[in-house]
């Protein structure tokens, strides 16, 4: 890469730091605990449930958006948050019994992905009159209302367009997403035919209540593939402000380096935060998982060190894996930060100038480490903004409280 190329790269990002600002100032309400103390008051079966990160527990002044998970009981809502982010088996949820109370949890494994999941119970009617509703909407980023594919969806559907445009009302910026879950069991042909009669449907719902403005976007999905780890990736993408500028320097960096695809990983969860503008295969995809999962693996059994494996990181800065296929593809993982791994694919002959990539992989996560540095000084801005705001409330109310 020329030194005008990693001018490029790192320079781009300079130029949308304020724009990153900005959107990530405005764009959730950080009065999460309030909302849910209000919310739960009086109420004890919308409580917490054991073992889950307790309600009020403070989140130190960082924003982070709520992502809903809402349908009927038995979709498969626990099962997805399960497998998802705690790595159960998909056959070990079969013995998850249902969920009867709202379990919150903050999602915080790497800068990018920071956010909280509410999971709702089917049973429970959120919009009974002695409920806030609109507690909930405000702050949200994403809802997901999962369908069961395999079950009659008329009355989920009518929940799904209820919660819609109540929510909407609230919050119209709320990203709505459907997931038509439990489709291994589905052959493709009916998996094609159930998508397009439930978003039908659900299209219809909205135009005959002239809400055609309102964007649903429908995942096929299921625990037994990666297929739920796919649309989480796309739902938490549209949480992050600054997915713009990491498109655009993987953009770069693939262009300067011969590489014919990358993904942003997190590693923890194997959700990809940002890739390239080029089109993304579900086959790559599944490989990108199957890697880093490898990589885990061998690292926790031989990569610990050997005078206190307790200490340090099965994953850290050494972190590098090649994989060379059969038909001349290579696939480079390597570490960007303590939380994330770029994930290439590139021919063998593009390969041959690993040290190039290597230097212009050095630029890519520089400007990364630019990327959170806005984001961390964001962070303490809203945490400063949220203490002066509660430090005047306390003054106000002090004054009230002792009038002369």
């Amino acid at each position: 890469m020329t030194s005008e190329g990693v001018s490029n790269c790192c320079g781009e990002a300079e130029e949308k730091e304020d724009d990153n600002e900005d959107m990530a100032m405005g764009c959730y309400d950080d009065d999460d605990d309030d909302d849910f103390s209000a919310l739960t008051e009086g109420n004890p079966e919308w409580g917490s449930e054991d073992g889950v990160l307790g309600f009020n527990e403070g989140l130190s002044g960082e924003v982070k958006p709520r992502v809903l998970l809402m349908g009927l009981r038995r979709s498969g809502k626990s099962s997805i948050q399960k497998v998802v982010f705690h790595k159960m088996s998909p056959n070990e949820t079969l013995f998850l019994e249902s969920t009867n109370k709202i379990c919150r949890e903050d999602v915080s494994s790497s800068s990018f992905v920071s956010f909280q999941i509410w999971d709702f119970p089917g049973q429970i009617d959120f919009f009974d009159p002695t409920f806030d509703y609109e507690m909930i909407f405000r702050g949200t980023g994403a809802l997901i209302f999962v369908i069961d594919s395999q079950d009659d969806y008329v009355e989920a559907l009518s929940r799904l367009h209820l919660t819609v445009t109540r929510a909407y009302k609230v919050n119209p910026d709320i990203h709505f997403e459907v997931f038509i879950h439990k489709v291994d069991g589905l052959s493709d042909d009916h998996k094609i035919e159930k998508q397009g009669d439930i978003r039908k449907r659900a299209g219809d719902d909205l135009a005959d209540a002239r809400l055609e403005r309102i964007h649903l976007s429908f995942y096929l999905t299921s625990i037994y593939d990666h297929s739920i780890f796919e649309a989480f990736s796309k739902v938490v993408q549209k949480l992050i402000p600054q997915l713009p500028t990491l498109e655009n320097l993987l953009n770069i960096f693939i262009s300067n380096s011969g590489i014919e695809k990358a993904f942003l990983f997190d590693v923890v969860s194997k959700i990809y935060i940002a890739t390239d503008s080029s089109p993304v295969d579900m086959q790559t995809y599944e490989l990108c998982c199957d890697m880093i999962d490898v990589v885990i693996d061998i690292s926790c059994i031989y990569g610990l060190a050997e005078e206190d494996p307790a200490v340090g990181s099965p994953y850290d800065k050494d972190s590098m894996a090649i994989i060379r296929l059969n038909n001349t593809t290579v696939v480079y993982l390597k570490e960007v930060t303590k939380f994330l791994a770029m994930v290439c694919f590139l021919r063998e002959e593009s390969f041959e100038r690993k040290g190039l990539i290597d230097y212009n992989f050095h630029c890519f996560r520089k400007a990364i480490q630019e990327v959170f540095d806005v984001r961390v000084e964001v962070q303490k801005n809203r945490k400063l903004l949220s203490q002066r705001r509660r430090s005047k409330q306390a003054t106000a109310n002090g004054v009230a409280g002792n009038p002369h």
